[in-house]
């Protein structure tokens, strides 16, 4: 069988050990050497361009389903849980918690969840919901089991590593959130981070108030091509006055991006982490959906105040 590897940055390392594995057993195989940033980033069109017959996606759960053969191997990591007793005094104040974590970390989630209740704690996980398939898992654009649970607890944990998964559902709720990060041995609320964004999105939209020529990004990428929201947000800008054109790329390279000039803001429609962790990268405005929506009301607010202001 002809197979095409891929793997994120943290496991590509570990390629040449797999190929070799795979050669053994009297397939071709060949190694992607793209980056990808998750289960919505597959290696569809480079499989069938070699014509192979499998794409093997490793250190990512199934997204979402593709019209393409893809084995999805998910690594799991044994993250240390001795900072669980320490996490205890930030949790004094508390009784319900709303636990979550990333894939990785996903089988050792029970064991979390029962140091806790055996703690005196009540702890609540979410069910699956969108794209993730574990309860309890969040990703970097899919949050919801967090979300479901925000009006059910009175803090959230997040155990696993990094900042980038919990940063997410952080901003997609609103009690407060304290990170376990057993690799950093770290335990630190991370509200402040809801006041920072938060101010950051105000910012980007009072700055596109004056903007008339608008650029809507749209992936081609398996899991984030969304064309219909682009094709909306196009209609409902040029409806409202303002001139709107849709810019496609399979990876968005920031410094292209800030050659066309031309432009007064861009939309983001594709991963929705672009609109969150990217914004500093564009010479101009980088807004969400939601963003732009919010820029549209208020220009028409603005426009009465001034027809008010003339009578």
């Amino acid at each position: 069988m002809k197979i095409l590897l891929q793997f994120p940055e943290g496991l590509k390392q570990e390629a040449l050990k797999h190929a070799k594995k795979l050669e053994l057993e009297g397939n071709e195989v060949f190694i992607s050497a793209s980056p990808t940033f998750g289960a919505c980033d597959l290696a569809i069109d480079e499989a069938k361009n070699l014509g192979a017959e499998k794409l093997i996606h490793f250190g990512h759960a199934e997204f979402h389903k593709v019209d393409f053969n893809v084995e999805y191997i998910s690594y799991s990591y044994d993250a240390p849980l001795t900072l669980l007793p320490k996490s205890l005094e930030k949790l004094e104040p508390y009784h319900k918690i709303g636990l979550m974590t990333t894939i990785q970390h996903i089988h050792q989630l029970e064991m979390v969840k029962r140091f806790y209740e055996e703690h005196g704690k009540e702890v609540i996980i979410g069910k699956p919901y969108g794209f993730a398939k574990k309860a309890g898992q969040i990703l970097g654009c899919d949050i919801g089991s967090a979300a479901s649970i925000d009006k059910e607890v009175e803090v959230f944990v997040y155990f696993g590593g990094g900042l980038f998964h919990p940063l997410g559902a952080l901003l997609h709720t609103k009690k407060p959130f304290l990170l376990v990060e057993p690799f950093n041995n770290t335990i630190e609320f991370l509200d402040r981070y809801r006041e920072i964004y938060n101010k950051k999105s105000r910012g980007r939209i009072l700055s596109s108030l004056d903007a008339k020529k608008i650029g809507i990004l749209v992936s081609t990428k398996n899991g984030q091509h969304n064309m219909n929201l682009a094709k909306i947000l196009k209609n409902k800008l040029e409806a409202n006055g303002l001139s709107a054109a849709i810019l496609v790329a399979n990876t968005f390279d920031f410094d292209s991006i800030n050659n066309m000039m031309e432009f007064d803001a861009f939309v983001n429609t594709a991963c929705p982490r672009i609109a969150i962790d990217d914004t500093d990268r564009t010479r101009k405005p980088l807004l969400s959906a939601n963003e732009i929506m919010e820029v549209i009301k208020l220009k028409k607010e603005r426009v009465e105040l001034q027809k008010e202001h003339l009578r």
